[in-house]
Formats: structure tokens, sequence, C-alpha cells
């Protein structure tokens, strides 16, 4: 795990030492991504540099840093992530007469791309990568992404430069990058909470999209050419789900019970190969307590847990959390935040997040990450078991109402959502006292249900500001995957089309980012056994009742924990990881609110329609809801990093 960066130079009147000197620049600032080592090539035949900021996990010895010459120095590489089936890889290219020098992954990767070619490494490669490939002999530069993005990487021009980097922050230490922002791309921020691969916040910017590769010969390239265009894909989730969806396994209950815990099992063990120290994010939920009971059954030694709490019950996980670390005997560790700890904490979001980022369990995801740095530089956690079983509301209670309200003309389920909107908050929340933002959930949820189609009602769930109240000036959302119908696999059902989105859309863009920048940001690996790619695909062969089972899903993975942990201790309602920032915004970060979204303030940017944006913070002011609106904390999240790195 590491940062990469680097450039290729249209300039012909800058020297070796000039482009020596801008390549360490674009490193160091990404220095927290790599504390271990900084290194730099240059091309001694054409004006390309590559930097590499090491994180050091395998093969500590310098035999392991990077950037890396293949065997025949074809191939240079700086890479960012873990192959975590470098061992078998390794072991195939052995008894085919390759030799090795190192222990690291990095050398049986190059050794792979020289033995088998590009193309058919990247179908045989399981891991979390962003790769900078240079091939000296074709003069080719090879840009390549992980299968769900899990590891970022940015592409565009600076000036007469073409500049790659982990993170935006190598480009703004860039002196001829131009940090300016794409209102239309800002309109789809202001929509999701996120940007969407290929898309960039800043013009001439584009991140690589997850399965996708990016490779360039700079004879043909024309300074400042749109790069997204050239972006091809070398896996398909599309062709996955349909071939599982013909291909459902008829094997009992049992079997595949069995089979998925061994294969569970097996991603657990190839992600805690590490030569430092590791360990788990534990929230007491149904995923991290899965892989934490199977990494505690592969380790000899208690493994160290890590949990985040909150006083504020309904929000608390860390005691569920305490008793699964107690009955596994795991090495426990738990922090309780305090609104002075968000206090201190959500300005360095907007540093940590360079791009515009709204997912507010950004806050306890970095805590979290902080805390477990201090013992150790690798952690499992438990991402990405609900986009592959069924774990959101939207695949089991969204699903059952979907059912009855499908057969309902759309004018007929839209004047039911505008009903229900007028009832208080206050009446809906008696249902369940246990949880304070259900009225918000159900009123969202039956706007959702008002559109035409799965697609238009995914996208409504995950809406933040409607573009209907045109709260950018002059900007346009562009047409994400959920606007192109052919995108999408024939035949899937209503779940089965919500699961598909979720890979597709929330987990590359919402979860990776979160994830990525936190752990990073303190210098801290983290991987994730659930979201092992051969896992999903065996997922979409599975019948649809060993993901949901009535109204509950990860039936699956329930029956695998129940293996390892009393049913008693994780059979309760899915909390999620998220914060009481609504308290907190109407409390101690109530006078940063209302700086940020001030009208003077959005008067001098013109980016925004102030009187949407304040007319929406004053009408929160005086509610009770104690779930922060999550458009209003999609604005929050971009003035401040507005002030970050733009003012």
């Amino acid at each position: 795990m590491c940062g990469i960066t680097g450039f290729y130079s249209f300039k012909t009147d800058r020297n070796r030492e000039e482009q020596a000197a801008i390549g360490r620049q674009l490193g160091r600032a990404i220095a927290h991504r790599g504390p271990d080592a900084e290194d730099l090539w240059q091309d001694p035949d054409v004006p390309l540099t590559l930097c590499h900021r090491r994180l050091a996990i395998i093969d500590l010895s310098d035999a392991g840093r990077q950037p890396m010459h293949s065997a025949t120095g074809r191939y240079v590489v700086t890479y960012n992530g873990e192959i975590y089936n470098y061992l078998s890889l390794q072991k195939e290219l052995q008894d085919a007469g390759v030799t090795f020098k190192s222990r690291s992954d990095t050398e049986v990767m190059l050794a792979a791309f020289e033995y088998w070619g590009i193309n058919q490494t990247l179908q045989k490669l399981n891991g979390m990568f962003a790769i900078a490939l240079w091939d000296r002999q074709e003069r080719q530069l090879h840009f390549i992404r992980d299968r769900f993005g899990k590891k970022p990487l940015y592409v565009g021009w600076a000036g007469q430069d073409l500049v790659f980097a982990s993170e935006l922050k190598s480009f703004h230490v860039h002196s001829d990058f131009q940090a300016e922002i794409d209102r239309n791309i800002l309109a789809q921020y202001m929509q999701f909470g996120y940007v969407h691969a290929p898309h960039c916040i800043f013009k001439n910017i584009w991140q690589m999209k997850p399965a996708s590769r990016l490779s360039i010969k700079f004879d043909d390239l024309s300074c400042g050419e749109d790069l997204s265009r050239k972006m091809q894909g070398y896996w398909s989730l599309k062709s996955v789900s349909e071939h599982g969806k013909n291909h459902l396994s008829s094997k009992s209950e049992g079997e595949i019970i069995n089979e998925f815990e061994m294969r569970l099992q097996k991603a657990v063990r190839q992600r805690m190969i590490s030569d430092v120290p590791f360990g788990a994010f534990l929230s007491g939920g149904i995923d991290s307590s899965t892989v934490a009971a199977l990494m505690q059954q592969n380790s000899k030694t208690p493994i160290k847990t890590y949990s985040i709490g909150f006083n504020e019950v309904e929000y608390n996980e860390a005691k569920h959390a305490k008793a699964i670390a107690r009955h596994l005997g795991t090495d426990h560790q738990e922090f309780y935040i305090q609104p002075q700890d968000a206090l201190d904490v959500i300005p360095e979001m907007s540093d940590i997040y360079d791009e515009p980022f709204a997912d507010s369990s950004q806050i306890p995801t970095f805590l979290v990450s902080e805390m477990a740095r201090q013992e150790v530089t690798v952690v499992l956690t438990g991402d990405g078991g609900d986009e592959i079983l069924g774990g959101y509301d939207r695949h089991t209670k969204l699903s059952a109402v979907w059912s009855v309200m499908k057969w309902m003309p759309q004018p007929v389920r839209q004047a039911f959502y505008a009903a229900i909107k007028t009832v208080p908050d206050f009446y809906i929340n008696q249902f369940t006292p246990e949880n304070p933002n259900f009225a918000a959930q159900v009123k969202r949820t039956f706007r959702a249900l008002g559109h035409k189609d799965t697609q238009k009602i995914y996208e409504a769930l995950l809406t933040h500001w409607s573009s209907k109240k045109q709260v950018v000036l002059n900007g346009v959302a562009p047409l994400s995957d959920l606007d192109q119908p052919s995108k999408w696999p024939q035949n899937l059902n209503f779940v089965d089309s919500m699961i598909y989105a979720d890979l597709k859309i929330y987990r590359p863009h919402d979860l990776m980012v979160k994830t990525d920048r936190a752990s990073m940001a303190v210098g801290l690996e983290a991987r994730a056994p659930l979201m092992d790619y051969r896992l999903a695909e065996y997922c979409w062969t599975l019948p649809h009742a060993m993901k949901i089972r009535g109204k509950q899903g990860k039936y699956l993975l329930r029956q695998v924990l129940s293996h390892h942990v009393p049913e008693s201790l994780y059979d309760r309602p899915k909390m999620g990881f998220s914060v009481p920032i609504g308290d907190w915004l109407r409390g101690p970060l109530k006078a940063w609110g209302d700086d940020l979204l001030s009208p003077e303030r959005l008067n001098a940017q013109g980016l925004f329609n102030p009187d949407v944006i304040t007319k929406a913070w004053n009408s929160f002011q005086k509610s009770h809801s104690r779930e922060v609106p999550k458009h209003l904390w999609t604005a929050l999240m971009f003035q401040s990093w507005y002030d970050r790195w733009i003012a």
C-alpha cells in the first residue's frame, strides 16, 4: 500500500534536474500514503518521471522498493495496493522457470506482465491496485485500476505536463495546475455527495474508472486531450451478473454455506499475509464480526480489534463489538467519540478528502483508523458484505414495499408520497423510538418509489439535492450509468438491480473513497476480504433465498457467523456506521455551519443558489431531527473543501 505519482512533460525546455525536482514535490504531497520511503525514477530517453511513496508491508527490505524494473528491464512500475494471490502466481511462474530476487508481490506482478502479457495478467490478478506501468520497449504508459476501485488513481493535465497521482494533492503542488471547478461535476457531487469516475471536480482531470485500463503512446497524444475517452474495461460487472443469473447454483443450502465459508476463509487468509502488525475493525455488525471471527480462527494469538463508540445510545455499537471481541478472545480497544472530537477533526476532512466528499461516517472511519495505527499497519475490514449479499434496507424492506406498490400507476405512487411527506416526523418516529432517523428514511423511501423504474428509484434513494432545485448555478450533472439502460444487465429483479447499482455506483465512489482516504491519511492499509472479486462473482450464482429471507438480508453471512458466535450477540437491527451529527450541528458545530452556509459567503462564491441552501439550513435548525439531512452535509463538506483548496 503506497502513494504513486509522476508526470510526462511535453515541455522541451525543462532539464532532467528540474523534472526530478517536480517529481519529488508531487511525491511529498502524498507522503502520508507512504511514510517509509521515497523513490524517484526517470527514463533516460523520454521526459517521464515516476515517483513512489512506500508503506512497507511485504518484504520490508530494499528489494521491495519502487519504482521497480522487471527482470529484462522492459517494464518499470510504480503501484499502490496489494496482490493477494501473488504467492500462487509466483508458484506458476517458478514452475515455468522464472526466478525471483525478493519476496515482493510487485516483483511477481512484473514477472507476470513479462510472461503472460498485460491483458492475461489482469485477468489473473486478485487484489486492490492502482498501477502506472511504463513499457520501455513499446514506449507506452499504462494506467490500471482494480475491479471495484479500491485504490484511487487520477490522471490529467497541468499545463503541458500529463500528471498522475493517487490523490489530487499532487496536482496542487504543480506550478502549472489550474484548479478550475467543473460546474457540471459540482452538480453531480451535490446530487450524490461524491463524484463518479471518470469525472473529477476539476476540469482537465479524470479518475480512472474501476476495472479499467488507459494505455498511452505519447507520440499519438495531444496535449490537453480528454483522457477518459481512451479508458477501456478489462472486467465487466454487467457480464458477471448476467452470467451468474444464467447459472444459478443447484447445490443444497448446507453445501452453499460450507462453500461460501471456505471461499471467505481463503480471502481472509490471503489478506492476513503481512510482515508488519495487523488487526481488524470491529463494529459489532455481521460483516466485521465474521471477518474478525475467521481471522481469529486463523491466528495462534489474539488478534487486535478496534471499535468506535458514542455516548448517544441509539448510535452506539461499541458495546456489541466488545461482547463479540470477548467471545472471540481478541485483544480489543475502543474509543468513545465526544462532540469535541468531531469538532476537532471535521476541519481536517477537507484536507484528507481533497475532492469533495460527503459521507458523515468519514469521521468515525478516520478516528478508528487513527486509533488502530498506533499499534498496527494493516487492518481487515467488513466492507463489502452488504453489497454482495443484500444487506441494505433497499434490498429488503424497500423490495417488500415495491412488490406491493409497483402495480400502482406512477401518479398514484407520487400522490402517496405527497401525502406522507406532510406528516410531521414526530408522529412517524413514534413507531420506532429506537431509530431517531425512521421518519426521514420512510419519506425518502416513498419519494423514491414514485419513480418509474429501478434505475430511477435507485438514483432517487441516493440523491441529496434534487437537480430540480437548481442548487448549482449554470451546472448540469453529466449522465451516469443510472441514466443509461444499455449499461444495465438484462432481466434483473428489483433486489438484484439494487445490488448491481450498489456495486457499480455506491461501493466504488462512496465506500471505497471513504475508507481509502481515512486509513491512508494515517498510513494504515485497509483490506476487505468480502470485496474479493471472486467472492462477488460467486454470489451472483446464488439463489435469492441465500441472500434474503423475509425482510432480513445477508442470510448466508449470518449462517457462517453462527458457526463462530452465538446468535444472541449479533441478531439485532442494522445500525450502520452513522454519527449523531444532527445534534452536534445544533450545538457545538452550529457556528461552524452558520459561517460556511452564510448568504454572504454563498453569494461571493457565485456557485450556488444561496436562497435554496440557507432555507434548508434554517429549516434544519428549527426541526427536531437527530439526523442531519444528507443534502446539508453535502453542502457543508463542499464549503469546507472550498476553503481549503480554492479560496
